[in-house]
């Protein structure tokens, strides 16, 4: 047989059982033996396969029932198309494999020589600083290694692996039997009896005598372990805060939930965060856009915990922890709701109180006549949106903001982005992936129209395979967040941000219908509009076009200034603007200085 067709045999056992790629000469033979072995989708672009295959996974692991996907590129330009979906994947510490084309060995450029192979380049180097493993295959490898390196990229932080193969190391036969190899043996399962604990002593009873503890859950959190333990932290009398990647981790209307903080998150989040005494933070790297660029004003009235499972994390200097714990947050909140942390109930109706003082779409934002006001509009959206939905926002910019800011998630509702990139153009492959592994379910993206230009032929596999997607794309002709940049530290010198600087759009209505999507371009009431809920709950793909004023505001925000030496100087998380009026500040923020 060919190693080609083993190694693809080999990937089903593991679990892999569906594959996005662009064909290429480079990877002629791998290409043969995924046609019959694997559900294969063609995408346009390889940046898509890769970004799709991230989303796909963690679709697949929220459903509990396996099947996950690999992406398949060609050489030299293939693989340097895929690389930007490999970063995100791995700041997000998400697994994905990625399986590149070479040239045949003999046409390997030897060492200092730039190129010898048509396509040639060294895609093990370029990928390797955003890989848990990145490698090239000079002979075809056993089972036992190559299953060991796959499973390099799902254990203990996970993240990407990349997988090089010459063309004729792909085509070299090996024998049948080959087939028959074992793979890595499995982890042990644990012993009988409950696993260790994780937390200490001295944390379960600094969080029964805080006054003001709360939990901050994170993506590091499995999403199995938050259905399965639903009742037990909705009857904890502590509130529940979420990051961003752990924000479909408990639904927003659950009584102790208390939003999310970030330096773009809920204003209401933000003040009862930073008038915590204690936070226990599971499964959060505590990054600065979760502490706020001030991170020494992190928690400013308390203590922290961290549990992460990646020791490198702890062991830097931001922000300030006092518990810091490696290991998995899984396990930790397993102790947690074991325990007695007692009861904190003025507590808890203190931040109801500030929660309900604070709306999520402020009066301070300016929306011209003509156009919907975004904050209003995800609302509206939170509330059409079904149990069983899957929410993609997108990645960066004025959309996913006003989506991590507004949107109220829901029970068995998925969530999923990729921040840490913070790229554009992450939207449309991220809810490719989604939609292909949701088994049907109703996919929702939110999309900003500079971000979803970048990979807008992608539609070309939204309509090839009939996907159940809703698209709401924010039309406000640019980049929201570079046009308010520039307005606000450069005097509205824009350049490169909008159709009047110099950026070109297409007409909507005539690009979707293109693909043969349909597109509503939604109006005042739209959310009521019989022709909208038709379409919205139709199966199949279909665009939903938002008009956005673009002088569109964005509040609230943690505004920064700019220093005489050119560098910038944050407020912390809890001074967002606009400024509270001294009467909120004394009835909403107590516990923080005046």
């Amino acid at each position: 047989m060919k190693y080609a067709d083993v190694l693809v045999s080999w990937l089903v056992q593991e679990g892999y059982d569906t594959c996005y790629f662009v064909a290429g000469g480079n990877i002629m033979h791998l290409l043969d033996g995924v046609r019959t072995r694997v559900r294969c989708l063609p995408v346009v672009h390889e940046v898509a396969a890769a970004i799709a295959v991230e989303y796909h996974n963690e679709v697949a692991a929220a459903r509990g029932r396996g099947g996950r996907a690999f992406a398949l590129v060609t050489a030299g330009p293939g693989l340097t198309n895929a690389l930007t979906g490999l970063a995100g994947a791995y700041l997000e510490s998400r697994e994905l494999l990625l399986i590149g084309g070479q040239v045949k060995r003999e046409d390997l450029a030897p060492e200092g020589m730039r190129q010898l192979g048509i396509q040639e380049v060294d895609g093990v180097a370029m990928a390797a600083p955003v890989c848990k493993r990145s490698e090239r295959m000079l002979e075809p490898w056993p089972r036992q290694r190559l299953s060991a390196v796959l499973r390099d990229g799902s254990s203990g932080r996970p993240g990407p692996v990349f997988l090089e193969l010459p063309l004729d190391v792909q085509a070299m036969a090996v024998p049948d039997a080959w087939l028959e190899q074992d793979g890595e043996p499995p982890v042990p399962a644990p012993l009988d009896g409950p696993a260790p604990a994780l937390l200490p002593d001295d944390l379960l009873t600094a969080i029964r005598e805080a006054r003001r503890p709360l939990l901050l859950l994170g993506g590091g959190l499995s999403r199995q372990l938050c259905r399965q333990s639903a009742a037990r932290l909705e009857a904890l009398a502590l509130p529940l805060m979420t990051t961003w990647n752990g924000a479909d981790r408990i639904p927003a209307d659950q009584p102790n939930y208390a939003g999310r903080p970030n330096t773009w998150g809920m204003r209401s989040s933000n003040l009862l965060l930073q008038q915590s005494d204690l936070v226990v933070a599971l499964g959060t790297r505590l990054g600065l856009q979760q502490t706020g660029f001030n991170w020494q004003a992190f928690v400013p009235q308390g203590r922290v915990a961290q549990v992460e499972i990646d020791p490198t994390e702890l062991a830097k200097p931001n922000p300030r922890v006092d518990w810091s714990l490696c290991g998995d947050a899984d396990q930790a909140l397993r102790d947690l709701l074991a325990a007695d942390l007692g009861d904190h109930g003025d507590w808890l109706a203190f931040c109801r109180e500030v929660r309900q003082a604070l709306p999520l779409s402020e009066a301070a934002n300016a929306t011209a006549a003509g156009f919907l006001n975004p904050y209003d509009m995800v609302l509206d959206l939170s509330r059409c949106c079904g149990e069983g939905d899957v929410i993609v926002p997108c990645s960066s910019g004025g959309a996913f903001t006003v989506m991590m800011q507004a949107f109220q998630q829901r029970r068995d509702q998925w969530m999923i982005t990729d921040k840490g990139l913070a790229s554009m153009g992450y939207g449309l492959s991220g809810a490719i992936g989604a939609a292909v592994a949701a088994g049907g379910r109703r996919v929702v993206l939110v999309e900003g129209d500079g971000g979803f230009t970048q990979n807008l032929q992608e539609l070309a596999t939204v309509a090839a395979n009939r996907l159940n997607l809703k698209i709401f794309l924010f039309a406000n002709h640019g980049y929201a967040s570079i046009r308010m940049t520039q307005r606000n530290y450069f005097g509205g010198s824009y350049l490169g941000c909008d159709t009047e600087s110099g950026l070109g759009f297409p007409d909507w209505e005539l690009l979707f219908r293109a693909y043969g999507i349909p597109l509503q371009r939604l109006q005042p009431g739209w959310s009521e509009q019989e022709a909208f809920r038709a379409a919205f709950d139709s199966p199949g793909p279909q665009a939903f076009e938002v008009p956005l004023d673009p002088e569109q505001t964005y509040f609230p925000k943690i505004s920064s200034r700019v220093r005489p030496d050119g560098g910038m100087e944050s407020n912390p998380l809890h001074r967002m603007s606009p400024e509270l009026s001294d009467e909120q500040w004394a009835r909403l923020c107590p516990y923080l200085p005046a």
